[in-house]
């Protein structure tokens, strides 16, 4: 009897192992595609919003000669012999063109200065440290102006916390300090903050139209519930540029829209509904509507309308009987849809960018700016590590909240 209650339990174990391997071989593409499609360019963009490698590859000499420099006194001699032999180093103009520019976008003034120097080496030959400080000065005076050499000495190293102090309106200071950009200066606080404003404004009207629909929803036969469904998540199925050339020409001065106003009465001229805030509000809300109404389905679809009928036939009016009975039972809807209309919203960037005028773009508008326009890559994904973390955050209070409303119940 041991032996074979022993064979039986082996058996057992050998089967649940069986069926753990198949489900992990089920699995398996899931997780390679995540790793492969999802965590590994996440955490590509995380290391390149902190890696700052054009001045450290292009001027090792350089920043080794300005290590322990005190960056107000002017710099060691063996910096400017230092920086002609890195200069020699470089083979193609092009890399010459890359340190410039990130030089450039510390200080004003450097591409030129940078460009100038490579293109007019060699200005000695084998050069003693004097002379090839002479022979730079005399080149361009500018190199005797410590602002350049002080933008060097910071960007030496190939790690820098500066594209992530820049996207939050912080900088180094010469003698490396953290501190505020100018006010005149400061633009990303404001971006992030009309990103969030918009994002909010936008998931509260689609809250406000999402949630009585789908309460509507909720009371319908299933075959007609379905059928309107369908109604709801048509727009899923047309491109979003189709559907954003459709609101320009609702919404322009000669649209239906403002047609339709001013033939009621309601106005004697055109309203500005198009390349400001409004449209990308009525724009953004109809294209996100379906994200909250199917989350507020799916709960109120659960929710016994049994309770509210029990509220009213004892004695509570319809209304309070909503508020008090309903309304706390869908919070989780409210949440779960809110939050996806929320997180949607900060990442946009086509509706605002066609319909919206420059004071109306958010923050992913820039980061396109920074990865096509500027070429500036470090600057794109520390604006995406912030879209990142935002998102993060507020899936964190999320889930703190439907814990907290779960111990409740």
């Amino acid at each position: 009897m041991v032996a074979g209650g022993t064979d039986l339990a082996q058996q057992l174990r050998r089967a649940e192992r069986r069926k753990k391997v198949r489900a992990v071989a089920l699995t398996l593409p899931l997780l390679i595609f995540l790793l492969v499609f999802f965590l590994v360019p996440l955490a590509s963009l995380l290391v390149r919003a902190v890696e700052n490698p054009e001045v450290a590859d292009a001027l090792p000499r350089t920043g080794q000669a300005l290590d322990g420099w005190d960056r107000h006194s002017p710099p060691p001699e063996t910096a400017y012999a230092a920086l002609l032999q890195d200069l020699s180093s470089i083979e193609e103009t092009a890399q010459a063109g890359v340190l410039a520019r990130r030089l450039n976008s510390e200080i004003s003034g450097s591409r030129s200065l940078v460009m100038g120097t490579y293109r007019a080496l060699p200005l000695a030959e084998q050069p003693t440290p004097a002379q090839a400080r002479e022979a730079l000065l005399a080149h361009d005076a500018r190199w005797g102006e410590l602002p350049y050499w002080q933008a060097i000495a910071k960007n030496s190293s190939r790690w820098t916390p500066d594209y992530l102090l820049t996207a939050v309106d912080l900088r180094r200071g010469a003698d490396g300090g953290i501190e505020r950009v100018p006010a005149d200066e400061a633009a990303f606080s404001d971006i992030l903050l009309r990103t969030f404003q918009m994002s909010a404004v936008v998931t509260f009207f689609a809250l406000l139209l999402g949630y009585p629909l789908a309460y509507w929803l909720s009371t319908l036969s299933e075959r007609k519930a379905n059928m309107m469904l369908i109604l709801v998540l048509l727009p899923f199925w047309t491109s979003v540029l189709v559907r954003i050339a459709a609101w320009i020409v609702l919404l322009q001065n000669n649209g239906l829209i403002n047609r339709f106003f001013m033939w009621l009465g309601l106005t004697d001229a055109p309203l500005p509904l198009l390349f400001n805030r409004t449209g990308v509000i009525i724009a953004m809300v109809h294209i996100l509507l379906p994200f909250a109404i199917l989350p507020l389905y799916s709960v109120m679809k659960s929710v016994p309308p049994n309770y509210l009928r029990a509220a009213i036939s004892l004695g509570s009016a319809p209304l309070a009987a909503f508020f008090r009975v309903y309304l706390p039972q869908t919070y989780p809807g409210v949440a779960a849809g809110g939050l996806l209309v929320f997180i949607t919203c900060i990442g946009y960037y086509v509706t605002p960018a066609l319909l919206g005028g420059a004071s109306d773009q958010m923050l992913s508008y820039y980061v396109a700016q920074y990865t096509n326009v500027e070429v500036n890559w470090g600057m794109a994904c520390a604006l995406g590590g912030v879209l990142l973390s935002a998102t993060l955050v507020l899936y964190t209070l999320y889930r703190k909240v439907a814990k907290a409303e779960l111990s409740l119940g």
